[in-house]
């Protein structure tokens, strides 16, 4: 019997707005429009971007404690698929420091004050009572996650759950400048024909865009070769389409940044993918 979603109605009832994950951690579209994200919808925004579903399926947005939505058909069929169960930190009035490796974990038992941790399969999660906006590599292994973003439920964890520390916010105000940069413009030749894709769907696009930045935002080493073959892998597929659009670049540029790399790496890695592919 699947203990999953009796620990998610549980988990509810407490407070913690509760959405379905897939074995890949990734959210799971919880209707029958967007299973397995058919519908190109990105995870981790408000809205399902292309797809016509009503329902916020495929992030953090679909996070919630009304046990209407969570017994509903839709809900019961989407858990039935699930892995694991995901939650809005930030619904829940909490920070995650999210702490991939050991060396984080070093750093954070130096620098941010006892609170309440969650052991995650390579690290932990230190959890601080109060919110804040979300960012990824702050720091080596050091993600935060509270308000549009979502952590996967590992258990109440130990220790008690102490303020949101001014060292943590901080962290985020320290993200580089280069993290947010203006998306950079590449020329690709259009096709004959209107400049459309002839040979994949928007959605399949869309898809395509999402999956190349959870590639990159997964990423726990070899940071410069995931993102160098991230791009090959997405001009290989659109590049001569004429489809992809100085946004699509933007958030592959913003993904990669995000895990540390400078604006002159992505313009480099983009352009030996270009000459790789004689572009």
């Amino acid at each position: 019997m699947n203990s999953i979603p009796a620990t998610a109605l549980g988990l509810a009832e407490m407070g913690l707005p509760v959405l379905p994950l897939r074995a890949d951690k990734r959210p799971l579209g919880n209707c029958r429009a967007c299973e397995d994200l058919a519908c190109g919808g990105r995870p981790n925004m408000a809205t399902p971007g292309p797809c016509a579903c009503p329902w916020p399926c495929h992030g953090w947005a679909a996070a919630t404690t009304d046990p209407t939505v969570l017994t509903s058909p839709q809900w019961a069929a989407a858990w039935r698929r699930t892995r694991a169960i995901g939650y809005h930190p930030g619904g829940a009035g909490v920070t995650v420091v999210d702490l991939d490796n050991p060396a984080a974990v070093d750093w954070a038992r130096t620098h941010l004050p006892p609170t309440t941790t969650v052991p995650t399969t390579r690290g932990q999660h230190w959890i601080y009572s109060g919110t804040m906006r979300s960012v990824n590599g702050v720091r080596d292994g050091v993600d935060l996650k509270s308000l549009m973003s979502y952590a996967r439920w590992l258990g109440p964890g130990t220790g008690t759950l102490a303020e949101l520390p001014d060292t943590v916010r901080a962290l985020a105000e320290k993200e580089p400048a280069a993290v947010r940069p203006a998306p950079r413009a590449v020329t690709v030749s259009a096709p004959t024909g209107g400049g459309e894709c002839r040979h994949r769907s928007p959605a399949y696009l869309e898809r395509g865009i999402a999956m190349a930045e959870q590639r990159i935002t997964d990423a726990t080493s070899a940071i410069h070769t995931t993102v160098y073959r991230t791009f090959l892998a997405v001009l290989s597929a659109h590049g001569r389409c004429g489809c992809l659009t100085e946004a699509h670049i933007g958030r592959l540029f913003t993904a990669a940044q995000a895990k540390g790399e400078l604006p002159r790496h992505c313009t480099e890695a983009w352009s030996n993918a270009q000459t790789a592919l004689g572009m």
